[in-house]
């Protein structure tokens, strides 16, 4: 796979009302989070989990949740949804769909591109297969944290470049989101997608569903 990154994405890929394909179509994207020297520090997407909003009761908007923390999501798709779990990690999301309508995809796992030693440095004593193969991973490694809640994706601090070529469909396979077990039938919908194969995901699918 080509992972030459050709241009920033548009607003109106972000914007779409289906946060499905959009999860789907942000693999083989590259995620550029400069350094404040200009360093460029970046990975290839290659595992996502969509969530769909106050219908998706593993959505922090479920049932219409508006929150300090939350209303991030309720902004314009290309915004970064940034947040702090079990006081330990930071999580990584990309707003998606129009204002007021709280859909998000969690970036999971990246294949590190640009400036791995600088991730060396950030997550040192770990493999290099290991740098960025989970959400908090992914992270460290690029020093994401909240104060790149709320960026946007078109702006200087933090984007999302076009592939060089889309993935075919035999190159993308979905399964359940991880970690969602108190989302009782919403836990089982195949929401997570990676690259097929790939081994910077974040886990090692049960079963895999190609698309």
């Amino acid at each position: 796979m080509t992972t030459r990154p050709t241009a920033k994405l548009p607003r109106e890929f972000y914007t779409r009302p289906d946060v499905l394909s959009v999860a789907q179509e942000l693999l083989g994207t590259v995620l550029v989070v400069p350094t404040a020297a200009g360093i460029r520090i970046s990975g290839m997407i290659v595992e996502t989990e969509a969530y769909c909003g106050p219908e998706d009761r593993a959505s922090h908007a479920y049932n219409g949740r508006r929150t300090a923390r939350t209303e991030t999501m309720y902004r314009i798709g290309g915004t970064a949804y940034v947040y702090f779990v079990y006081g330990m990690y930071h999580q990584f999301n990309v707003v998606t769909n129009q204002v007021d309508i709280p859909h998000a995809v969690l970036i999971r796992a990246l294949q590190p591109l640009e400036g791995v030693a600088v991730m060396r440095t950030r997550r040192p004593l770990h493999a290099d297969l290991n740098l960025t193969s989970g959400p908090g991973k992914l992270c460290r490694a690029l020093d994401l944290d909240r104060s790149y809640d709320q960026a946007d994706f078109l702006g200087q601090r933090v984007w999302i470049e076009a592939p060089a070529r889309r993935l075919r469909g035999g190159e993308v396979s979905s399964g359940p989101r991880i970690g969602v077990d108190y989302a009782g039938e919403w836990a089982a919908k195949p929401y997570r997608f990676w690259v097929t194969g790939n081994p910077f995901v974040s886990r090692a699918p049960r079963t895999i569903v190609g698309r």
